[in-house]
């Protein structure tokens, strides 16, 4: 009976029609929608935030993200794009994080980390456009405004953003996490759309680019939405020798990704992605504090029904 109040059928349709416009957005721009594996025999990005499934005689695991499936398609498809659900056995039991959740992940070949920049603020742009056009009885019953941001969004360099919120009395060491409450303070700064870019290497993961000028800072980035991370991005690793580097340091056995580590050996042309969270993207644009409002059927630590 929630799902019958109004309020909730706006949400849930200004969600529907940002699917669309995002699909739409990707179809014009030559991007083919493809489908992977829900089922993996190893982890996606590492971690323990891993389900494990019994699949035969053999344990198996839910995918955390399709990145190096999609990854590997570029070889052959270039542009390529996936709307699913993933999995992470995620301990922290907030606003922001669920353990099912749908993402929306993009691949291109011959591009960097500031193409696919690009892209995805036109991309913003376009669905709040499009959610303001289509949506205006939804967003009046649930009383939100979106504001159509311009472009290019502000980027800031985590170098930056340190230095920023040393002027706000908040010290975080070089190389570390930035916690919760520094980004809630941030999101005051920077109301709207930002980047931040240039992380350290060690902070993201292993497939993250390191920078050839330098490799302690990586082609990684993050699109903020005040003090939500809404998009992770970056320019990927494109050769063997690197992956299996970065591999190690992250404390990864290589081995375990060897079907993966194959494709490289034919040639992986440079390439660079990200993925939204739609769920967090959905609290934009309705203006809701908590994932489990934007989400159908919530599955946290401690929700496994209806």
């Amino acid at each position: 009976l929630d799902l019958c109040q109004e309020e909730n059928i706006a949400v849930f349709k200004i969600q529907h029609v940002a699917v669309e416009a995002i699909r739409n957005f990707l179809f014009e721009r030559r991007f083919t929608e493809v489908h992977t594996p829900r089922i993996i025999a190893s982890a996606t990005e590492g971690g323990a935030a891993l389900f494990p499934v019994g699949y035969f005689e053999r344990k198996a695991f839910l995918a955390q993200s399709p990145q190096l499936y999609k990854e590997e398609l570029v070889m052959s498809l270039e542009r390529v794009f996936e709307v699913g659900p993933f999995f992470r056995a995620e301990e922290s039991h907030t606003r922001l994080h669920s353990s099912e959740f749908v993402s929306i992940d993009i691949e291109q070949a011959f591009a960097s980390a500031e193409d696919v920049m690009q892209l995805l603020e036109q991309l913003m742009q376009y669905t709040c456009r499009v959610v303001n056009e289509k949506c205006r009885i939804e967003l009046a019953t649930l009383k939100h405004n979106i504001e159509v941001p311009k472009l290019p969004f502000k980027r800031l360099t985590y170098d930056e953003v340190l230095q920023k919120l040393k002027q706000e009395d908040i010290e975080i060491p070089w190389g570390e996490d930035i916690p919760t409450p520094a980004f809630r303070r941030l999101g005051k700064i920077y109301p709207h759309f930002y980047f931040i870019t240039d992380w350290p290497t060690h902070s993201k993961a292993f497939y993250i680019k390191p920078r050839d000028d330098k490799p302690e800072l990586c082609e990684g980035f993050d699109l903020m939405w005040r003090w939500i991370e809404l998009v992770s991005g970056g320019t990927r690793i494109a050769t063997k020798e690197l992956l299996i580097k970065r591999l190690k340091e992250k404390g990864l056995n290589p081995e375990s990704f060897k079907h993966h580590l194959q494709a490289f050996g034919y040639g992986m042309p440079p390439h660079a992605g990200w993925a939204i969270g739609l769920e967090r993207l959905t609290m934009m644009l309705t203006g809701k504090r908590n994932i489990r409002e934007v989400t159908l059927y919530p599955r946290d630590r401690f929700r496994l029904t209806p």
